[in-house]
């Protein structure tokens, strides 16, 4: 089942159930600076729509009707102006049989983020190196780098680990929540079976430095945290976390690991989930459950999205879910940002993936963000970091050691 309905089910719900907070309106000069600035997001769910039938990301969406957070529209009316698609495959079973049917099924994602550009080339561009992007951005466009979010689908091939740095895969996380045949996940009830990364992960991890694929670590156990910081030959990336002193949650940072990231040069990318205690009561978890059954994106069309979303509407209306807001949020990247400064910190708010918190609910809220870093005492060239430049600076460093080892490697003469 995809990712939608982990997005539906989730008690953080999409869809507002009482009043945003008030909170005072962007300045123009904040907008300005929002709009003078590259902007990323280092975790876009999006292409989990791309197949949708009737859904199209040119077209404006509401995330109340149909529970999307990104269309071209609401990105330019927040500025954004690119990031790392998502190539997501839900964790499944450790045999020959689950690896066949992950790969296909993330290279099959992977072509779908390939068709969406190649059908609005006025419109998108595919982002291969951190000069892409901003070369894509002067030129008005917006740049589409891709990211693996769990590498389940590479089974024990790693020769795979090229096959998708060959699609424009440039980010990699090893696990999600499950443990996998490369890492131990943050969150699986089983607890560890690694300690860390398996043999076949830390040849994963050389691997990726090879390439040039930036490592998240995002959803990763700190174990692996530890380990990827030690043994990668570059920095990495947390492309969406938190922080552990704003909300004990195993998929969130302490402070020390936070410091280690940024010690080595990495960044922590802030996300709008795991903020604080959103468990359902039983009596909203009985009424979403009698909505069964819930609609697939990869099946259901866009009508039945839609009227299944305002039967959604009527239970949060009975039994509203539990929602951190955008203070929360703003409370996590402060935090992160006081622990490790601006130039280690970036923003991955998992979009489509179950982010969105009130007051922040799609792309289009974005320079909210920003005139809150202003307000907070950060400086213009503090902003452009938070927002692009650390994590650029991450995928070039990667790149540049990539490029240095093959040229070690080419025969003389």
């Amino acid at each position: 089942m995809a990712r939608l309905l982990t997005v539906l089910l989730g008690s953080a719900a999409l869809f507002a159930t009482a009043a945003i907070a008030a909170d005072a309106p962007v300045s123009k000069q904040d907008k300005a600076l929002h709009e003078r600035v590259l902007t990323l997001d280092t975790h876009l769910d999006t292409p989990e729509h791309f197949a949708r039938k009737g859904w199209s990301i040119i077209d404006r969406h509401v995330v109340t009707q149909d529970g999307t957070q990104v269309d071209l529209p609401r990105m330019n009316e927040g500025g954004l102006d690119g990031g790392f698609f998502v190539i997501y495959t839900g964790q499944g079973a450790l045999t020959a049989e689950g690896y066949r049917g992950a790969r296909d099924f993330a290279l099959n994602r992977a072509a779908e983020i390939r068709e969406m550009v190649a059908a609005h080339p006025d419109k998108f561009e595919l982002a291969y190196t951190a000069d892409d992007a901003e070369r894509i951005n002067k030129a008005g466009k917006k740049f589409v780098f891709q990211s693996i979010e769990n590498s389940w689908p590479m089974g024990e091939d790693l020769t795979l680990m090229e096959t998708f740095y060959k699609t424009g895969v440039r980010l990699a996380g090893p696990v999600h929540f499950l443990n996998n045949q490369f890492a131990d996940s943050s969150t699986d009830p089983k607890g560890k079976i690694w300690h860390g990364f398996s043999p076949l992960g830390l040849r994963w991890l050389a691997e990726a430095n090879r390439l040039g694929v930036v490592i998240d670590v995002s959803h990763a156990s700190d174990d692996v945290v530890d380990q990827a910081v030690a043994l990668s030959k570059v920095p990495v990336i947390a492309s969406h976390t938190g922080a552990k002193a704003i909300y004990d949650h195993p998929r969130n940072l302490d402070d020390g690991r936070l410091k280690k990231i940024a010690d080595a040069g990495g960044v922590i990318c802030i996300n709008s989930v795991y903020l604080k205690n959103t468990a359902a009561s039983p009596e909203r978890l009985a009424a979403m459950k009698a909505l069964a059954p819930f609609p697939d994106s990869e099946t259901a069309t866009e009508a039945e999205i839609v009227a299944f979303n305002k039967k959604r509407a009527e239970v949060d209306a009975r039994f509203p879910p539990v929602r951190a807001t955008f203070e929360e949020f703003m409370a996590s990247l402060l935090h992160t940002l006081k622990v490790v400064g601006p130039q280690h910190v970036g923003i991955g708010a998992d979009w489509d993936g179950g982010g969105g918190v009130v007051g922040f609910e799609d792309v289009a809220d974005l320079p909210k963000v920003t005139a809150r870093l202003k307000a907070a005492g950060y400086t213009d060239a503090d902003v452009a970091a938070i927002w692009g430049g650390n994590v650029l600076r991450v995928v070039r460093q990667a790149q540049d050691y990539a490029a240095k080892e093959a040229a070690k490697a080419k025969p003389s003469g």
